[in-house]
Formats: C-alpha cells, sequence, structure tokens
C-alpha cells in the first residue's frame, strides 16, 4: 500500500533514486546509438533493441517521477517536513508494469539477437520466450493493484509458472547455444544470464511484501530503490555488457575491422 505520509529522508531517497533510473537509461541509450558503427552490422539489431529498452524505461520514468512529484507535497517551508499524499492524486505503480511488459520481453531479444544464432534456431528460442516473458508480466499486474492478499497471492503464483519456464529455457536450452559462441564471450554470455536472473529476483521480493504483513513507508520506500536498482542492473548495465560481447564478436569475425577499432596490440593478440 501507498504510505499517507513520507519523511523529508524517504521522499528524498525515492526522488533521488527516480532521478538516477532516468539518468542512466537515457545516457545508456544514448551512448549505446553513438556507438552503433563500432559493431559489425549482424550484431547491431541487437544494441538497436537494447537502445529501445533503455529509451522505454527512461520515458517509463519520467511519468514515475512526475506522478511521484504530484502524489507527495508538503507545506513546510523549503520542503524540509513530512509529505503526505495530495488530495485527488494518487501514485500510479501501473507505469512500471507498462514498462515491463515492453522491456522485458526485449531483454530477451537482446539476448538471443546477440548470439547471432541461426535463423532456425533464434525464431524458436523467441517464440518461446517472449510470450512467456509478456504472460509473466501480464498475471503479475491483477495482484499488484488487489489489496487481497489471497488474490495477490494467486496471481503471483500464475506468474511464476512463465517466470519458471523462462528460466529453463536460459539455463537448460539455450546452454546449446553457448557452445557454438567464441571462447571469448561464452563465460559472460553464460553469466547473463545469472544477472537476469538477479535483477529479477527484487521484483517478486518486492511483491511478497503484503503477504509478509510487511508494510508502511519504511517498506514502501525500499521496494522502490529497489525496483529502481533492479531496473538499472537489468537494462542499462545488461545492455553495456550485451555492447562489449557485440564488440568482441565483430573483432573475432572481422581482423581487418579489429585493426581499425583496437590498438595495433590488441588486434595482434586477438589473433594468434
Amino acid at each position: 500500500m501507498i504510505p499517507d505520509i513520507l519523511s523529508h529522508g524517504q521522499y528524498s531517497t525515492v526522488y533521488n533514486f527516480l532521478s538516477l533510473v532516468i539518468a542512466s537509461q537515457l545516457f545508456t541509450a544514448l551512448f549505446l546509438l553513438i556507438s552503433l558503427p563500432r559493431i559489425l552490422p549482424r550484431y547491431r539489431q541487437a544494441i538497436t533493441v537494447a537502445i529501445i529498452v533503455c529509451g522505454i524505461a527512461a520515458y517509463h520514468y519520467f511519468r514515475i517521477f512526475d506522478s511521484f512529484k504530484e502524489a507527495f507535497v508538503s507545506k513546510s517551508v523549503g520542503g524540509t517536513g513530512n509529505y503526505s499524499q495530495a488530495a485527488g492524486v494518487s501514485f500510479n505503480e501501473g507505469y512500471r508494469y507498462v514498462d515491463w511488459l515492453l522491456t522485458v520481453p526485449l531483454l530477451l531479444v537482446e539476448l538471443i539477437a546477440v548470439l547471432a544464432l541461426a535463423r532456425k534456431v533464434q525464431t524458436g528460442l523467441l517464440l518461446r520466450l517472449v510470450p512467456a516473458a509478456a504472460l509473466m508480466i501480464a498475471l503479475g499486474y491483477p495482484g499488484e493493484i488487489s489489496g487481497d492478499n489471497g488474490l495477490r497471492g494467486l496471481f503471483g503464483l500464475l506468474s511464476t509458472i512463465p517466470f519458471a519456464y523462462i528460466l529453463y529455457v536460459l539455463f537448460v536450452q539455450l546452454s546449446k547455444s553457448l557452445t557454438t559462441q567464441p571462447v571469448s564471450v561464452r563465460k559472460t554470455l553464460g553469466r547473463l544470464r545469472f544477472l537476469l536472473l538477479l535483477s529479477w529476483g527484487v521484483y517478486p521480493i518486492a511483491y511478497l511484501l503484503p503477504l509478509l504483513n510487511i508494510g508502511g513507508a519504511d517498506a514502501w520506500v525500499s521496494k522502490q530503490v529497489g525496483y529502481s536498482v533492479a531496473d538499472i542492473v537489468a537494462k542499462a548495465v545488461y545492455a553495456l555488457i550485451i555492447f562489449g560481447v557485440a564488440k568482441a564478436k565483430s573483432y573475432e569475425d572481422n581482423p581487418e575491422f579489429a585493426a581499425v577499432e583496437l590498438s595495433h596490440a590488441e588486434a595482434t593478440a586477438i589473433h594468434k
């Protein structure tokens, strides 16, 4: 539940973390856009998707940021006192779910695209992962907005089914594809799955707080901070790692391209 009152410290914490996410997503997208020519065309689809993901996230965090500022107001001089919910205005948590509904499937598309697998294999993975990711988010939303813990638990359980299926595909099915990747990026790609798991793990923890009778302003602020950090890791940091993989694969695929991008010593070391 959204608290009626936030202290100045609690308000500032949420305000600053929302601002941090906006900056992280916006400038990661800008960096990737400028850096697109630094990878081969076959890997640019993955980075283009990463740019779109960060752009979508930045847009929705602007909306979340505005919603937060409108929902909590203070009458104290300099805004140093408590902040209470404004009359007739509510913080819109739905922006997060709209963002996740779009970006979570695209995060999986990023990973599949940078692998540059055979079209048939790639299509098969996408047809399994993308619908499951969208279903996971769609099933979680009714529970998120419900004040009934029974309904929240039911939809939480239902959304866990596609989540478990995604993990199965990532850690069992996708492992077969990793063996076809260059040795230099194989470990990084394997770790990316754990990065997704780690960052996504924040969401169900926050989702379960009301079921554990953990509430109040501190719990709500912790949830907003957790969501913010998880979104930075799952989108901006993840995108930069994907970009690093795309660069490494570009260098291995094309020695002439590597010679232009790298120093002489680095290019020589790669192709020894």
